[in-house]
């Protein structure tokens, strides 16, 4: 199938999200669209997958005009989309999940075994191993992601659309995304494919496409320098790595004695550990999602209610206190799932800037909010961390999601910090606000507080993390230089301590 925009507009009141944008999709071909967080590239698959309709331009398959009036349309035209957060029924099956929206009736009533029969035939076919009567909730995000793409193919889309498909899945489960990708490449399906990850647009991408303020700035090699792609993306000349002194340690110690967390069926994540960050250094926690890491964050900053032994920040005990009493303390929390955690997504950026500070001064006094401080306040911070928005009143949950981490960021970092506990603090951030948001961590180490970075990329741990600990099933498995080769802490991941690696 050949898919062909052409001069494609859309506006949202003055933003012009789209600004005469054509491209094509070749059978069997990976078309890579990068751009930086807000250049519109989700705003222009919408409107590919009929969600928005385009104020101008057309869409044209096998050289036919399509008038797209809802994802039905597309579907039916052979169009199919996995969106970066998942649209699954959690509680449903595998099987339930594909079939929703696709029914096949037996005597009027709901026949599943077509949809099982599908999750199995597309399951063997790209070696997926996707159990169809499996509950989804009880699924890795991995597997849900393939879950996704088994809906699709379910329903005999030739293009796939992928949103930023790797936000939230592990190294491992990136790579094994990849392989996917090629072979539906190679049985002929094409693929687009919205990123800003460099690593992953030159391992797959047969062309690339370049997104700038809504915008078509150019094409690249995938055989491009990363540094090329990023200026490309952001206008500018990016560095890539992060720059920073050696560490002046202080005093100021985040200390962690015999920590054990476990959830309401008595099941332990965090398993009896032990480990100090000292003012002025950066820990990085590295390991497959899922063991331990965010338990650990959760009890450092009271949000877990099981929890045993001692956490000491300036030599004052946090365990037993409240989320309130914790964020008093100073510590800063970037969550790892900054929608269910970090954000009011109905709430303005304005007011979301000012969540964990609804209690008193600046923001509050004598109980009303101070409105004229906080909108100069957010406006600064919408500049300051350029976040791509109509304004401050914006309601949070429209923007896109590397827009959302930074407001998440922006507050965090505005305050008076003892402690920074960052939980994939770049997690769908572009590259350019990445560059940014890294100086602005390695100058929280700075001001002489510990920091602690906990990132499911092993390239952001080895570049911000003065030392690194691993843990592997809510164990130490130890801790060790930043400059440790990535294939032993690879090993370390896997629940392997390398010769003269101490816990």
């Amino acid at each position: 199938m050949h898919l062909a925009l052409r001069d494609v507009t859309k506006r949202f009141g003055t933003l012009v999200a789209n600004d005469r944008i054509s491209l094509t999709v070749e059978e069997g071909e990976i078309h890579c669209l990068l751009g930086e967080n807000g250049a519109g590239k989700s705003t222009l698959m919408n409107v590919l997958y009929g969600l928005y309709t385009a104020d101008e331009g057309e869409i044209l398959v096998d050289g036919v005009v399509q008038n797209f009036s809802g994802p039905g349309d597309a579907i039916a035209a052979g169009i199919g989309m996995v969106h970066q957060h998942f649209m699954l029924v959690p509680t449903f099956t595998v099987a339930e999940n594909v079939a929703l929206g696709n029914e096949h009736t037996t005597a009027g009533r709901l026949d599943l075994d077509v949809a099982r029969a599908k999750v199995r035939e597309i399951s063997a076919r790209f070696g997926f191993h996707v159990d169809p009567d499996a509950i989804v909730e009880d699924l890795s995000v991995g597997v849900q992601q393939r879950v996704e793409i088994i809906k699709v193919l379910a329903r005999d889309a030739q293009v796939l659309v992928f949103d930023e498909p790797t936000a939230v899945l592990t190294p491992q489960e990136t790579d094994e995304l990849m392989a996917i990708m090629r072979d539906l490449r190679s049985n002929g399906t094409g693929i687009v494919f919205i990123t800003h990850k460099l690593r992953e647009v030159r391992a797959v991408a047969d062309r690339i496409t370049v997104i700038r303020r809504g915008k078509v700035v150019g094409e690249a090699s995938p055989t491009a320098e990363s540094a090329e792609l990023a200026a490309l993306m952001v206008g500018r000349p990016v560095e890539l790595t992060v720059a920073k002194d050696a560490p002046k340690l202080t005093d100021n110690a985040l200390v962690v004695t015999d920590l054990t967390v476990a959830d309401d069926d008595g099941l332990v994540h965090v398993d009896d550990i032990s480990f100090t960050v000292n003012g002025g250094e950066i820990l990085g926690v590295a390991g497959v999602q899922g063991n331990g890491q965010t338990e650990l964050v959760e009890a450092i900053v009271g949000m877990q209610s099981h929890v045993t032994g001692s956490i000491t920040l300036d030599g004052k005990e946090l365990v037993g206190r409240t989320v309130r009493q914790a964020l008093d303390a100073g510590i800063g929390h970037i969550p790892e799932d900054r929608q269910s955690d970090g954000l009011v997504g109905t709430f303005s950026i304005a007011d979301n800037l000012m969540l964990n500070r609804t209690h008193g001064k600046p923001f509050i006094r004598r109980g009303s909010i101070q409105r004229a401080f906080l909108r100069t306040f957010a406006q600064k911070k919408l500049e300051e961390y350029d976040v791509r928005a109509q304004g401050i009143d914006t309601p949070a949950g429209t923007l896109s999601g590397g827009n959302q981490q930074k407001v998440v960021v922006a507050r965090e970092l505005s305050r008076d910090l003892r402690l920074l506990l960052a939980a994939q603090p770049t997690r769908g951030v572009d590259v350019g606000s990445i560059e940014f948001i890294h100086q602005q961590v390695v100058a929280a180490r700075d001001t002489g507080i510990p920091v602690v970075v906990v990132s499911a990329e092993l390239d952001e741990i080895a570049a911000l993390a003065d030392r690194i600990m691993v843990l592997y099933r809510g164990k130490v498995v130890g801790i060790v230089p930043a400059d440790t080769p990535r294939e032993v802490l690879g090993l370390m991941m896997a629940g392997e301590r390398p010769a003269g690696v101490g816990a």
